[in-house]
């Protein structure tokens, strides 16, 4: 949708728009703080006053699914009783539904094999989640399953004591160990980019250990202290060494004859204390096929 400011409407972006097209002040200026308003190809602020002649763009984002369907997807179930299920997180796959995700996600694939929504918050979309893995990311998470179980795991999260280790395959010869200990925010050049130079940053520590040297590639395990967005591909491209694979934070796709379909990243162990018995509980997931395809070339002489 796009705008042409007449010589009689100028003047404050969002109050422009919103007596142009209709759509309410307040969603306008949530479309302007997301960047699907843009003057000349650039991003703007509601307050900014617009002269005549301006040609403003307007991107509405596709509206996403109400309710969520059950999908017969195949996922690993690591574990399950009354209050948590544990999952195996494939590549490739969306954690919820949304605009563009209307269907395919694991919570599609977790209401078939539960046989009816967690009964926990999180809204229709994504009952008792309480964290995510990125799309390209793989492995292990957990759902509550019931509001109880929902309120304790989103304190746990939130107070540190979710013990995660993470497997990367990065590109160069970091240390044998490291932390990198840079605070996140959103990039001020693209906002859907997180970077250790943008906009509000919030601490966030990562640890590493090498796992195994191979040539122009190194194996990582990985523990984030803190759980920001992209929080271990943006500390370890940062570092020198992104993740192979990375389209967004490395750009290293390839080394030599071998490709990385995706970014090189899985979760592959969480620790939590169960919500209702207290008991410390520990889960892990193998590293998938596609990265020990990638390691085997990667060790061949």
């Amino acid at each position: 949708m796009q705008v042409r400011v007449s010589e009689d409407s100028s003047g404050r972006l969002d109050r422009l728009i919103a007596d142009k097209t209709g759509i309410s002040r307040s969603q306008v200026q949530k479309l302007i703080a997301q960047g699907h308003v843009l003057i000349g190809g650039r991003p703007v602020k509601a307050k900014d006053r617009v002269k005549a002649g301006s040609l403003i763009t307007i991107t509405l984002p596709e509206k996403g699914p109400e309710t969520l369907a059950p999908q017969d997807i195949p996922i690993g179930i690591l574990y399950r009783d009354g209050s948590i299920a544990v999952v195996d997180k494939p590549p490739d796959m969306v954690v919820y539904p949304a605009p563009g995700h209307p269907g395919g996600t694991l919570m599609n694939a977790v209401l078939f094999r539960l046989g009816r929504p967690p009964d926990a918050p999180g809204g229709p979309l994504r009952p008792g989640v309480v964290h995510r893995l990125d799309k390209d990311t793989s492995g292990v998470m957990v759902i509550a399953l019931n509001e109880t179980a929902y309120k304790s795991l989103v304190e746990q999260f939130r107070k540190r004591a979710v013990e995660k280790k993470y497997t990367a395959l990065v590109y160069g010869s970091p240390p044998p160990s490291g932390v990198v200990r840079l605070g996140i925010g959103r990039s001020r050049a693209d906002r859907k980019k997180m970077s250790t130079k943008g906009r509000r940053l919030r601490e966030a520590e990562t640890k590493w250990n090498v796992l195994e040297r191979l040539g122009d590639a190194a194996l990582l395990e990985v523990i984030p202290a803190t759980g920001r967005t992209h929080q271990i591909r943006v500390h370890l491209s940062a570092a020198g060494h992104p993740v192979l694979g990375d389209k967004t934070y490395g750009q290293k796709t390839r080394l030599g004859e071998v490709r990385f379909p995706r970014q090189m990243l899985h979760a592959s162990s969480l620790g939590l204390v169960h919500p209702v018995t207290g008991k410390y509980m520990e889960f892990k997931s193998p590293i998938p096929p596609d990265m020990k395809k990638a390691l085997r070339q990667l060790r061949a002489p």
